[in-house]
């Protein structure tokens, strides 16, 4: 009988190990499945499992501690590890860090990063809702609805991490998916809403299983007679490039970046151009961009979230900006530009405060990081 290679005998672990689970793994899964359920119960976003200290949820963008036994590094490894086969443990102690989505007993789904720190195994769990949530329930700016109905152009959801940006990303192809019959696809690292296709017909595509790059992806996507696509993050020029190329094709391309204020844009997309093309990417995004909301989520009194946003829409003025460099004025242009639709942050996050949605002191925060920043 043939003797199996190393990989051979890795999958063949994994298989085993999928099968029939040890008693020890079964239990650290009840274990994890619990804490889930609880932080689910808090209203968390987030749980946090490392070396030294109790779990943690982030709650009301705060973290919290939800029990009192702090792990050593044996019990935060088990709990961290107990949703991982072997084979997906033996990349873990490859690359140092793993990228999965995981179902609970409840087929809710959940966005787990397991990794090394100072030599320890941990993880922050991200709790995903069950499907997107009705563009209308977030509350945003008519002009976010109006974007879901444009056929063609770049789409940028922005901000820190954290903020909900795949939440209204998945809110606005959910918009397109009720709406138009579409052909939309979507490149994403990895899948954190599925989309049942229903007036559109939709294709999701996850980097590392589906294909080998965000980059391979798109240009595949481009022969594929798409009308949408959703990339889950520009994190490379190649990205950006075939992005804005397809935005200017006629095809309506929705993306994140993660930048701290609108102003900081075309910084934080130059970072990633190579000497010397400065120019044409300005003016290639200048061409191309539709919109940009830029959230930030914050805490409500009922112990909720609701997201205060500023939106800056390509007029005339906002292309010419782009194009020459001056990005400072862009937030003047979101100022004077209400009659387009745009929104300030200042007066979102005063919307929300008249609503008495929000506390001052919440409002004053805000309000006075942006005023840093500007």
């Amino acid at each position: 009988m043939a003797r199996e290679s190393a990989p051979q005998r890795v999958r063949s672990a994994a298989r085993r190990a999928s099968a029939e689970p040890d008693a020890a793994r079964l239990e650290a899964r009840r274990d994890l499945f619990a804490l889930l359920h609880e932080a689910r119960v808090r209203r968390a976003t987030d749980l946090h499992i490392a070396t030294g200290m109790p779990i943690s949820a982030r709650i009301d963008g705060v973290l919290q501690p939800i029990g009192e036994k702090v792990l050593d590094a044996a019990g935060a490894r088990r709990l961290a590890c107990a949703l991982l086969d072997p084979a997906e443990e033996e990349r873990l102690e490859e690359a140092k860090d793993i990228d999965v989505i995981r179902l609970d007993p409840e087929r809710r789904r959940h966005r787990m990063n397991v990794a090394f720190h100072n030599d320890a195994v941990g993880a922050v769990i991200r709790l995903l809702p069950v499907s997107p949530i009705p563009l209308a329930e977030l509350r945003l700016p008519p002009i976010v609805d109006e974007l879901a109905h444009r056929g063609k152009g770049l789409v940028l959801v922005t901000g820190s991490t954290s903020m909900g940006k795949t939440t209204t990303m998945a809110s606005l192809l959910d918009q397109i998916n009720r709406s138009h019959g579409r052909h939309i696809i979507t490149i994403e690292d990895p899948i954190e809403y599925w989309h049942e296709s229903l007036r559109s017909v939709v294709r999701q595509r996850e980097v590392g299983k589906d294909m080998h790059s965000f980059a391979d992806g798109l240009r595949a996507a481009r022969r594929q007679d798409p009308d949408v696509i959703l990339i889950g993050e520009m994190r490379d020029f190649e990205t950006i490039e075939i992005a804005l190329r397809a935005a200017e094709s006629g095809v309506l391309v929705i993306s994140t970046l993660h930048i701290i204020t609108v102003e900081r844009l075309m910084d934080r997309v130059l970072t990633y151009c190579p000497p010397g093309r400065e120019g044409f990417l300005r003016g290639m995004l200048a061409e191309a961009l539709q919109a940009v909301i830029h959230q930030e989520l914050l805490p409500t009194r009922d112990g909720g979230k609701r997201v205060a946003c500023e939106i800056l829409v390509a007029s005339r003025a906002v292309r010419n900006i782009l194009k020459s460099g001056s990005d400072a004025q862009l937030r003047s242009q979101m100022q004077i530009g209400r009659g387009i639709g745009m929104v300030s942050m200042e007066q979102s996050v005063n919307d929300l405060l008249l609503e008495e949605a929000i506390t001052e002191e919440v409002a004053e925060r805000v309000l006075r990081t942006y005023a840093s920043l500007a």
